[in-house]
C-alpha cells in the first residue's frame, strides 16, 4: 500500500523484497549478508620470519580469521556495480 511520506509517496512497509524492494518504488535498499567462517589453511606453507630466515608455517588446530572487516567494502562495491549495471540496462534484455 502506498502512502504519503512527507513530500514524497512511499510504501507503508519496506518488506517487498526483489526488485520492488527499494529499487523501483523509491524505498531504501536493505541488504543482509552472512559469511561462512573462513577455514584454517591446513597445508604447510613456506615463508620467512621477521629476520628473513626461511620457515615453514603449519597451523595446529583451528584459527579461523574474521573476514567481516575486509568483506564489507567488497559487498558494498559489488552491490554498487550490480545496481549500476541494472541502471545501464535501461529495460534492455540480456542475451
Amino acid at each position: 500500500m502506498f502512502v504519503r511520506k512527507g513530500d514524497r509517496i512511499g510504501t507503508v512497509t519496506n518488506r517487498s523484497g526483489g526488485m520492488q524492494g527499494g529499487i523501483t518504488n523509491g524505498e531504501p535498499v536493505v541488504m543482509r549478508v552472512a559469511f561462512k567462517p573462513t577455514a584454517t589453511i591446513a597445508a604447510r606453507q613456506k615463508t620467512v620470519d621477521f629476520e628473513g630466515n626461511p620457515v615453514t608455517l603449519e597451523a595446529v588446530g583451528r584459527h579461523d580469521p574474521c573476514v567481516v572487516l575486509r568483506a564489507v567494502p567488497v559487498v558494498e562495491a559489488m552491490a554498487a556495480i550490480v545496481l549500476a549495471d541494472a541502471a545501464l540496462l535501461d529495460g534492455k534484455r540480456r542475451p
